[in-house]
């Protein structure tokens, strides 16, 4: 018993002490005058303004990270002389500023709506896994794969080698290749395309369109794994394609797409159940609307001429 609450004791002295390390680290001065303090944990909160995926290049930039912080010490100086002259008072000022507040909190309040939503649906994963079994089964043309090749090649440039004698080569490494030479071991010597260097010429699975359409119809016209094309003339040059296999169109099976329907569906559930809260303020029963108010709030522009008034009732 006493060895549990010793263990426990430490747990609670080493978190406390982690704290206080953090809390030490958000206090750390980057810059200061003689009015206030800029700390490190003012740069992570004004950091929040950036796009998540955009923080870690924008803090990578010194420039970026210099022209920041010495915006954010002049806002603190101003906002010092501001409060020391009294505009954190102004009546109007005080409105703006709980406004903007609000904004920020509401900004901060579907964060959290949406954070939840997202929760909620991993809680319920296997539900949703139902749902995503009727989706594929329901759309299973969308999940369609297409006809895919693999192929290599060997790539003589004209630019480099002039357009007959580029021709020429071709044709000659084709022949070499009928007659047996190793075909990345050819690629790696005459191959103009710098890649062959390293993958002896292979180019892996590609669908029809998105290779060069002139040499797209040549590897997809090839019938058995091993057959060469005859020399084909591409936007880049001169190619012999070799067949290295082919996949037919094909359903892709529900593990494999699994994940991309989960993710739209949780995408979707999250954006339904925002929509949800946000309409359930906007359609409140027990809302009060002051018509008559709001009616006021419209300007008459000059020129416009105004609404006649309703006829009054009268009685036959």
């Amino acid at each position: 018993m006493h060895r549990t609450a010793a263990a426990f004791a430490f747990a609670v002295l080493l978190l406390a002490v982690d704290c206080l390390a953090q809390a030490q680290k958000g206090d750390e001065v980057l810059a200061e005058n003689a009015q206030v303090k800029l700390t490190r944990a003012d740069y992570e909160t004004d950091l929040l303004r950036i796009p998540p995926d955009r923080r870690t290049e924008f803090a990578g930039n010194p420039n970026r990270l210099t022209m920041m912080l010495n915006s954010l010490l002049i806002d603190k100086t101003l906002a010092k002389q501001a409060r020391d002259a009294g505009l954190d008072r102004d009546p109007e000022l005080m409105r703006r500023v709980a406004l903007e507040t609000d904004r920020l909190l509401a900004v901060a309040m579907i964060a959290k709506i949406e954070r939840d939503a997202a929760a909620d649906f991993d809680a319920h994963e296997s539900d949703f896994l139902v749902k995503a079994r009727e989706v594929y089964a329901l759309n299973k043309a969308k999940y369609q794969r297409p006809e895919m090749v693999s192929a290599s090649h060997i790539l003589i440039d004209p630019k480099k080698h002039g357009d007959v004698a580029a021709a020429t080569l071709a044709r000659e490494t084709r022949d070499k290749l009928l007659a047996g030479a190793d075909f990345a071991t050819l690629a790696r010597e005459v191959s103009d395309d710098p890649s062959a260097k390293d993958n002896g010429g292979q180019l892996g699975w590609f669908p029809d369109g998105m290779m060069d359409p002139a040499f797209s119809k040549a590897a997809f016209a090839l019938k058995k794994v091993g057959d060469l094309s005859e020399p084909v003339l591409s936007s880049f040059g001169w190619h012999i394609i070799r067949l290295d296999g082919r996949r037919p169109q094909h359903a892709a099976p529900f593990e494999r797409v699994r994940p991309e329907i989960m993710a739209e569906l949780k995408q979707r559930y999250v954006a339904e159940t925002r929509k949800e809260r946000l309409n359930a303020i906007s359609h409140d029963p027990a809302m009060k609307v002051n018509q008559a108010a709001i009616d006021a709030l419209v300007l008459k522009m000059p020129g416009t001429p105004e609404a006649s008034p309703s006829p009054a009732p009268t009685t036959n």
